[in-house]
């Protein structure tokens, strides 16, 4: 550990965290530009092998960025798609990105620090930087916007300038230090650990955005949500925001383990996928329909009714129950993908019942 990672542990005054100077490189979980093919046309993409630790660079501090001290980080499944350089190298976006040139040139190097979560401790702030100073205790999102563009302003995630840090950006949060704009910071909750306030920006934030904000399916009192990996990291949220809006959690899972998980979470009914009838050897279409007539069946003796809304981060394995689920004028929000980002499914039942 350097001697600033230290004063920073130690607890030392904040003037002194201020005086002791940024090191020169520092520890990092980061890919490697020459491993970017290494799984092309393999069946096994174990990221282990691809994620690398050891030191890397200290980049330039921008006018509007901080350097955060990590107390704690995260995974979450872009750390999995960039390791596997997956559905396109995280390479590509970066140079994509430095073409904009001045600081953002930076960010295309020949390895990528990666993470989207962070929790710690600001230890400088660049020129241009009003609301933050070292020693406050903060919390990273991972939306990183472009504050002189417009359209941001109205929101954030339409902007053309908007991406995901630590995924299509460099200097990411599973390192001794994270580079973030002052725009990201958040002050941490006070009665967060460290650890609890590194995993609810990226998973929380997109399930806020899909079930309750403005541009999402606004959900309301009474409404059932069917929430696919109701166990998982968005997933969890969900459930969460779905019960704390007065609403109906429908959880589903694919094991017992996970089944109990979700009673605890709240979920007003569980649905074990592994104990689905599902036939031998039947294609992916006839399969989602098997699983929507069970899971619908279920739904509707509980309270005689279809879903309002389907919350849907697994992707290709079930998108298409997906749209079979939702009533008329019902809602399906995705994002993610997991099992796959081509998605298939039954037209008529989007079209035809207006969903």
């Amino acid at each position: 550990m350097d001697s600033l990672a230290e004063l920073v542990i130690a607890g030392a005054p904040v003037d002194e965290i201020a005086a002791q100077p940024l090191p020169a490189e520092y520890l990092a979980a980061h890919l490697r530009r020459a491993d970017a093919g290494m799984f092309r046309g393999a069946a096994d993409k174990d990221v282990r092998r691809s994620i690398r630790v050891g030191y890397v660079p200290m980049p330039e501090l921008a006018p509007d960025e901080v350097v955060v001290a990590v107390m704690a980080s995260s995974i979450n499944y872009n750390t999995v798609w960039s390791a596997m350089f997956e559905p396109v190298s995280t390479f590509d976006m970066l140079a994509r990105f430095a073409r904009q040139g001045g600081f953002a040139a930076r960010h295309d190097r020949d390895h990528q620090v990666i993470g989207s979560d962070v929790s710690g401790v600001v230890v400088r702030v660049g020129a241009g930087v009003r609301r933050w100073c070292v020693g406050d205790h903060v919390v990273v999102s991972p939306v990183y916007v472009d504050d002189q563009e417009p359209a941001t302003h109205s929101d954030g995630m339409l902007g053309a300038g908007m991406l995901a840090w630590g995924y299509e950006t460099n200097f990411g949060g599973l390192a001794t230090y994270a580079i973030a704009r002052a725009s990201q910071i958040l002050p941490k909750p006070g009665l967060l650990t460290w650890e609890e306030a590194a995993c609810f920006a990226l998973c929380g934030g997109t399930a806020y955005r899909m079930l309750v904000g403005e541009h999402g399916v606004r959900i309301k009192q009474g409404d059932i949500v069917v929430i696919w990996g109701a166990t998982g990291g968005s997933g969890s949220f969900a459930v969460q925001l779905v019960k704390n809006g007065g609403g109906v959690a429908v959880g589903i899972v694919g094991s017992e383990a996970k089944a109990d998980l979700a009673r605890q979470l709240g979920c007003d009914l569980v649905v074990n996928r592994e104990l689905l009838r599902i036939d031998a050897g039947t294609g992916l279409a006839e399969q989602s329909m098997a699983v929507g007539k069970q899971i619908g069946t279920a739904i509707r003796r509980e309270w005689g009714e279809d879903p309002h809304a389907v919350f849907d981060h697994v992707g290709r394995e079930t998108f298409g129950t997906s749209v079979f689920l939702a009533r008329r004028g019902g809602s399906v929000v995705t994002c993610g993908s997991s099992t796959g980002f081509r998605h298939e499914y039954d037209n008529r039942y989007l079209w035809m019942n207006l969903k």
